[in-house]
């Protein structure tokens, strides 16, 4: 299997997208290491016993890192934690607006990155999968501080590739469309949906990145959108 026998770990594990990568990563065949805000009871007693879930909050430097780097030998972190606001005019955005989507999509992956990469450099191996966004490639209307964000993300994946492809470690990001979830719906009502992104859809091309399939995959941010 395509993850067979890896130990991953997934952030915002309880989310629309994480949920679908934490299905796929375990029937590649996967370990997984769940982390989010917190899970419902019936989810978490759904899995199988080789998993573990941990409530936590990635925007807490020290308590991320701390679980994180305590969770053992990773070969595989899926920064998966993140989210989305359609915003105002760019000039009357509010100082809170723009740290909501720089903690939310930037600051949970650096944290994360901060507890797996030094035991990742321990082992000489080790895979990152980040979530950029197709639509930061360029600036639209209403959205500048996710569009912000989200490029902060892919260049970071492009940086930390450099610092690390010689430890053995690769680091890609992913660039969906936009994934098609109810949130994204709700935010974006009047939207063409035609090449959104489903979240199985995502996890299939993340668990590829994270598998030794990817070995030679260094620094790239990968798009994926629905053409059916």
């Amino acid at each position: 299997m395509l993850l067979n026998g890896k130990t991953v770990a997934i952030t915002g594990a309880n989310g629309n997208l994480g949920r679908a990568i934490v299905a796929r990563a375990l029937q590649a065949g996967a370990n997984i290491r769940l982390l989010d805000l917190e899970f419902e009871s019936g989810y978490v007693e759904g899995l199988p016993a080789t998993t573990s879930c941990h409530e936590i909050n990635l925007l807490d430097n020290e308590a991320a890192v701390s679980c994180i780097a305590g969770l053992g030998p990773l070969d595989g972190l899926c920064n998966a934690a993140g989210g989305f606001d359609m915003g105002t005019a760019a000039h009357e955005t509010s100082d809170q607006q723009w740290s909501r989507m720089f903690d939310l999509n930037v600051r949970t992956m650096l944290n994360a990155c901060r507890g797996a990469v030094p035991g990742m450099i321990s082992q000489g191996r080790g895979c990152i999968v980040n979530i950029g966004a197709a639509g930061a490639l360029s600036g639209a209307a209403l959205m500048a501080p996710y569009i912000a964000s989200k490029s902060a993300v892919m260049r970071t994946t492009e940086s930390m590739s450099e610092e690390l492809k010689s430890a053995g470690i690769n680091v890609n990001s992913v660039m969906p469309s936009v994934i098609d979830t109810p949130q994204n719906r709700g935010a974006m009502p009047d939207a063409d949906t035609t090449e959104w992104v489903s979240p199985e859809q995502l996890a299939n091309a993340i668990c590829f990145l994270l598998s030794d399939e990817a070995s030679g995959i260094h620094g790239a941010n990968i798009p994926v959108k629905n053409l059916a």
